[in-house]
């Protein structure tokens, strides 16, 4: 029964392999392309090594920890998803450095070869992501036979995901917002000019904050979603074993239907590229709820005589599908130019800078509302249809599309990145058109996805939270989160505190990096002669060296925060206080998240559609505004509120390994 999920992992792999060796084929451009692209690639290389370097050593205490406190089984489980993880993001990073110079090349024979190419290079990471994260639990689960040692797995997984999020958030945006402040509003220069020294850190940033961060965010949430699920299936059906290897094969039908929704990802006669990467998200989504349904009647027909299989395992899985496309059309309203969110930021960046920065964390705001409605109506119907069995059924519905999901984000970082190598080496002015347009788009993707990887994030943390309180019940420990209980609303008002907290230090860090990366630029133009007129070259090594440092550094202490704060909360509020922190932090976590992401995505575009004419076009007083707003929002989207994801996560998964000293 295990062996299936194996299979299909196995095969994902070697079609991801397949489709490398394709883009490796395309043509690698001239000289000048391949030098700028092999500095992005040896920038984001050497980062990874200088992050990893440091994350391994808290990955060997941490399992050290876990072996002297469990067992050698949950310290090999956790070393796992760590390493697994990490695999996952050094891949699609190295992939998203070898497709922005294909994609470049490509641009010079139009549109639909440029999609083509950034898409499959985006894809490769999606595709990479769920079958090694489903390969990983279908494997640990199959040598262990101990589906609780699992946790310890999502455990790695989690941990390494927040170190990426956190310093690869920090790295890209610090890059970015001393770039922006330097080049575009003291020297006005374009974005992606050579001329300035901030420029290939910014274009690294983009492939180890957007590209790896987003990889190892989504394998932590899908294999954490999956093992919880596994974890509810034994805990409320013990003596039948279909409902712990239900998600493997939920898994395994998804990644299929998203290689075949893949093909489905063709410009139109219209040209629109973001219909285009619906089309492909639409088909797998079909493909999908047609799998579920004939595999849940299938495998359950023998085992299910308590009411009908369809309503209550088909139905949720329905459900979890609409979330993320309802995800995906709000999201894209609130951040797309086409629309009026972003337009009204535009439109207020006439008046100034301050209008600006009012209007866009409004927008912010105003976007949790939808989210959070779609997300609540989502779990009460999954609930009523499948119990809390159901809730996981949703949650895992929804992660199983992420192969194709992830493609759609991944294409962002590398289409941004063959811009910049158009810039930079001067290419026509028709190439830089065509990476202008399948860029545009591409920041719309990111805001998307991230909308999609926040709301898949809140229902993981609250199966993680259910698998958390049927343990406890499982144990013997009839424990009620009651309001009434002083120990309960002490742990919601920490729980709610913590990813305040967090996001603060992810925004302090970026300020602190970039205020050095804005002296380093500073510095360059004022004791380099000829930069400005290009006839002497930009020391780009120094500002790189700077935001590595500097991100190393600074993603320590958030990322220990949703380690620390469980342990201490449980030592002395108990398992009614840990249970308070967890639902806290997942209602705080939602809103900080969605509001941050979606308004900085929003703030990022009313640049763009000024910067295509509208309200004076660059250079005037309202795109001064603008720049202003999107290097606000530059943290706020790529830094802070992707990592609330991850560390909410963490916070329950801890508590879930918490539970045997809690009894």
């Amino acid at each position: 029964m295990i062996y299936i999920p194996i299979i299909v992992s196995l095969a994902a792999i070697v079609f991801v392999f397949f489709i490398m060796r394709k883009i490796s084929g395309y043509p690698s451009g001239d000289e000048k392309m391949s030098a700028i692209a092999s500095a992005i690639r040896e920038g984001a290389i050497s980062y990874m090594k200088r992050q990893y370097r440091t994350v391994a050593w808290v990955s060997f205490v941490l399992f050290l920890i876990l072996w002297i406190a469990f067992d050698l089984k949950t310290g090999i489980g956790f070393l796992a998803g760590a390493f697994l993880s990490g695999l996952a993001g050094f891949i699609g990073m190295i992939i998203s450095t070898k497709a922005n110079l294909k994609t470049a090349e490509s641009a010079k024979n139009g549109l639909a070869p440029a999609l083509d190419i950034s898409f499959k290079g985006g894809l490769v990471t999606g595709l990479l992501v769920v079958s090694l994260g489903l390969l990983a639990v279908a494997l640990f689960y199959l040598f262990s036979e101990d589906v609780k040692a699992l946790v310890a797995l999502g455990f790695g997984a989690s941990l390494i995901s927040v170190f990426a999020r956190i310093g690869g958030g920090i790295y890209t945006k610090a890059a970015d917002v001393g770039a922006d402040l330097v080049g575009k509003i003291e020297k006005g220069i374009p974005e992606d000019d050579p001329r300035n020294p901030a420029v290939i850190a910014d274009q690294v940033g983009d492939n180890v904050g957007d590209c790896a961060g987003m990889a190892a965010d989504i394998f932590e949430t899908y294999t954490v979603t999956i093992i919880a699920t596994m974890i509810l299936g034994a805990l409320l059906f013990p003596a039948r074993p279909e409902f712990v290897f239900l998600p493997l094969y939920l898994g395994s039908i998804s990644i299929i239907t998203s290689i075949l929704g893949s093909f489905f990802v063709k410009l139109g006669k219209n040209n629109s590229i973001m219909g285009a990467m619906y089309k492909g998200i639409i088909a797998s989504g079909i493909l999908s709820a047609f799998g579920f349904y004939f595999m849940v009647n299938k495998f359950l027909e023998n085992v299910w005589t308590e009411g009908s299989i369809t309503r209550v395992f088909f139905y949720p899985l329905v459900i979890g599908l609409i979330i993320a496309g309802g995800m995906f059309a709000i999201t894209e309203y609130y951040t797309s130019k086409k629309y009026k969110p972003v337009r009204s930021i535009a439109e207020s960046s006439e008046t100034g800078h301050a209008t600006n920065i009012i209007r866009g964390l409004a927008v912010g705001m105003q976007s949790t509302a939808l989210p959070i409605i779609l997300i609540s109506t989502g779990i009460v119907l999954s609930y009523y249809f499948g119990g809390i069995y159901g809730i996981a059924l949703s949650a895992t519905a929804m992660l199983s599309m992420a192969g194709i999901i992830i493609g759609v984000d991944a294409y962002g970082p590398i289409t941004d990145n063959a811009g910049g190598i158009a810039e930079m080496s001067n290419m026509d002015p028709a190439v830089r058109e065509v990476t202008d347009a399948l860029d545009a788009v591409g920041n719309t993707t990111k805001a998307v996805t991230k909308g999609y990887a926040i709301a898949s994030a809140g229902l993981a943390a609250l199966v993680l939270f259910a698998a958390f309180s049927q343990e406890l019940s499982d144990k013997g420990s009839e424990v009620s989160f009651a309001l009434g209980s002083p120990k309960v609303i002490a742990g919601l008002f920490i729980g709610g505190l913590l990813p305040y907290l967090f996001a603060s230090f992810a925004m302090s860090s970026v300020g602190k990096t970039a205020s050095k990366v804005v002296e380093e630029v500073r510095r360059q133009f004022k004791e380099i002669p000829g930069i400005m007129e290009g006839t002497s070259r930009a020391e780009y090594g120094k500002a790189v060296d700077i935001v590595a440092k500097s991100a190393i550094k600074e993603m320590i202490i958030p990322a220990l925060i949703p380690i620390v704060f469980p342990v201490v909360i449980a030592l002395i509020l108990g398992a009614e206080g840990l249970g308070g922190l967890l639902i806290g932090s997942i209602v705080t976590g939602l809103f900080v998240a969605i509001s941050m992401t979606t308004g900085g995505a929003a703030w990022d575009n009313a640049k763009k559609y000024i910067e295509k004419g509208a309200f004076g076009g660059k250079g005037s007083y309202a795109h001064q505004a603008a720049v202003t707003g999107d290097t606000v929002g530059d943290p706020y989207k790529d830094t802070a509120g992707p990592a609330i994801n991850p560390m909410i996560k963490v916070l329950n998964i801890v508590a879930l390994l918490l539970v045997a000293f809690l009894v």
